[in-house]
């Protein structure tokens, strides 16, 4: 299953496109690979009982429409030493989002940030090795970069992932 990159590798959602509806064996490819990314496609297409020429052309098409978007290991933040996670929610300067999450991408322990709508502007998950690195990552990373007028903080106690979501 090859990866790939640069503008081929676009969603066509992204031209303004929507891509094909998936269909159910879409949709079970789609099942076993968040399970097992690194399942090969004779074992994917034994799995979901259809062909290794089709569960290849699938995979491959689902990659080229953009709904597949990469395979990736899932690291368990405090096995590998980030033992302190947060969501900071910032209020930004109208107008600021372009130069606020160029900034925020470059900061160490971001591990993602979206655009809100609603009482807060941008709401980041950090997970940092312990508080004095979250304490720095917030008052002095977050917070001085122009256009970011405040941040909230709540401190993560426990997370999972709901048994109900469409890829689980």
């Amino acid at each position: 299953m090859s990866q790939k990159t640069g503008p081929e590798a676009t969603p066509t959602a992204a031209a303004g496109r929507s891509s094909r509806p998936l269909d159910e064996v879409d949709r079970r490819i789609l099942d076993e690979l968040v399970r097992d990314g690194r399942t090969s496609v004779r074992t994917l297409a034994e799995r979901i009982h259809i062909s290794r020429t089709n569960a290849y052309a699938r995979v491959e098409r689902l990659l080229r429409d953009g709904v597949i978007t990469g395979f990736r290991a899932q690291v368990a933040p405090e096995a590998s030493g980030l033992g302190t996670s947060a969501y900071v929610a910032l209020t930004i300067e109208q107008n600021t989002w372009r130069e606020v999450s160029a900034e925020l991408a470059q900061v160490r322990y971001i591990e993602h940030a979206a655009l809100l709508g609603g009482d807060h502007d941008v709401l980041a998950l950090v997970r940092a090795p312990d508080n004095a690195a979250l304490r720095d990552v917030v008052l002095g990373r977050i917070q001085g970069i122009p256009g970011v007028l405040s941040t909230r903080t709540w401190l993560v106690f426990e997370e999972f992932d709901g048994v109900t979501s469409p890829w689980a």
